[in-house]
């Protein structure tokens, strides 16, 4: 099983859409919200990424709500 953590905000839509794609798969995920989480945002940050969604599979990052690129990585 994969190792996921999704870094989402607390308006994002797609972020929406990530969580319920992944809820639907059966996917357990960690989620990391960079609104109410000042650690998140400095980790989404030392990473380079400003925007929301970023989902880790396990060492892969996906910039988005990818599904097909997810569908691959899982």
């Amino acid at each position: 099983m994969a190792n996921v953590t999704v870094y989402t905000s607390s308006t994002c839509p797609h972020c929406v859409s990530a969580k319920q794609y992944l809820n639907e798969k059966g996917i357990d995920f960690t989620e990391k919200n960079v609104q109410t989480d000042s650690d998140a945002r400095k980790e989404l940050m030392k990473m380079g990424h400003m925007g929301v969604p970023v989902i880790i599979v396990d060492d892969e990052e996906i910039v988005g709500f990818d599904k097909a690129k997810l569908e691959e990585l899982l």
